[in-house]
C-alpha cells in the first residue's frame, strides 16, 4: 500500500521529521489508533529486554502507549515522551507516565535509561541528532531499539486502495508511490538509520532484525485501521469515506476478510562503554 503508520505527507520521504502536520494528527482518534493498531512481536519485546542493562524504558513518540504497555508487561517500567497531548493524554488513562515534548527538546534532567525505544516513531526525529541524544541518555551499555512495522496487503486490497486513493486525494504525495513497495525499500531505510547510529560514534555496531508474522482482518477491522494511518488522518470525510468504501467493496469480493503479511524490522545497537 502507498502509506504506513505515521507516514510523511507535507515533506520531502527525505526529511519526514519536518512533516509536523501529520506528525501531530494521529491524536485526533487516539482511541481509534490504539484499538486498531497493531502490537509488535513478544520476540522483539523480550530480545530488546534480555539486552538491557536495566527495566527502565525511555519510549520515544509513545503514542498511546502501544508498545509502552508490552514493555510494562514485560517488567520494564517506561517513560514516554510524545509530542501530541491527545496522545499522551490517553496513554496516561491507561497508566503509562508520559511528558508532552518533540524528543528533540525534551528534557532529560539527569535522568539515564536501559533502553530507549521507538516504535514506529523516529521517523520523525531529526536524524542529525536523535541518534546522539539518545546516547547521552543510555546509561554504558543501554540499548536503542528503533523498529516498525512494513505492511504487505494482499494486491487485491492493495490496489482498490491505491486507486481511490488518486482519486479521492489527487494533490497527494503518497501517489506517486506504488500500491505495494518491496520490503528491499524498508530495509534499506532501516539500513540508513544503522548508519546514522554507527555516525554518532558512541554505539557498538548497530545490528538489525527481523520478524516475520501474519494477521488476519475482518472488513471491519480493517476499515477500523486505515484512518489511523498518516495518508488519511487529514483527509476530509467525503474523501475519506470514498477510500473506505472502495476498500470495503474489495474484501467484500475476498469474503469480508483478508490475511495480512507483516515484516517487523529494527535497527538496534548498544551504547558503548565510558572511555
Amino acid at each position: 500500500m502507498p502509506i504506513l503508520p505515521r507516514e510523511q505527507s507535507e515533506a520531502s520521504p527525505a526529511e519526514p521529521h519536518k512533516a509536523r502536520r501529520t506528525a501531530e494528527s494521529f491524536g485526533v482518534d487516539a482511541q481509534r489508533y490504539d484499538q486498531a493498531r497493531p502490537g509488535y512481536p513478544e520476540a522483539l519485546v523480550a530480545r530488546i529486554v534480555a539486552g538491557s542493562p536495566g527495566p527502565d524504558v525511555l519510549d520515544v513518540g509513545c503514542g498511546t502507549g502501544i508498545a509502552a504497555r508490552q514493555f510494562q508487561a514485560a517488567g520494564c517500567t517506561v517513560l514516554g515522551v510524545e509530542p501530541d497531548a491527545r496522545m499522551a493524554d490517553f496513554a496516561r488513562a491507561r497508566g503509562l507516565e508520559v511528558e508532552v515534548a518533540a524528543f528533540e527538546t525534551w528534557q532529560a534532567a539527569g535522568r539515564t535509561f536501559g533502553a530507549v525505544i521507538a516504535a514506529q516513531s523516529w521517523h520523525w526525529v531529526d536524524p542529525a541528532t536523535g541518534a546522539l541524544k539518545a546516547a547521552r541518555v543510555l546509561r554504558p551499555g543501554g540499548r536503542l531499539a528503533i523498529f516498525g512495522h512494513v505492511y504487505e496487503p494482499p494486491a487485491e486490497v492493495a490496489e482498490p486502495f491505491a486507486a481511490a486513493y488518486r482519486r479521492a486525494a489527487p494533490d497527494s504525495p503518497l501517489n506517486s508511490q506504488p500500491a505495494r513497495r518491496p520490503l528491499d525499500l524498508y530495509q534499506a531505510a532501516y539500513a540508513k538509520v544503522a548508519d546514522k547510529i554507527r555516525e554518532t560514534e558512541q554505539f557498538n555496531d548497530p545490528e538489525q532484525w527481523r520478524f516475520d508474522w501474519e494477521q488476519s482482518y475482518t472488513r471491519d477491522q480493517w476499515l477500523d485501521l486505515l484512518p489511523t494511518t498518516g495518508g488519511l488522518t487529514q483527509l476530509r470525510p467525503d474523501q475519506l469515506a470514498e477510500i473506505l468504501d472502495a476498500v470495503g467493496e474489495a474484501i467484500d469480493s475476498l469474503g469480508g476478510r483478508f490475511t495480512m503479511n507483516y515484516t517487523t524490522l529494527a535497527a538496534t545497537a548498544v551504547r558503548a562503554d565510558a572511555a
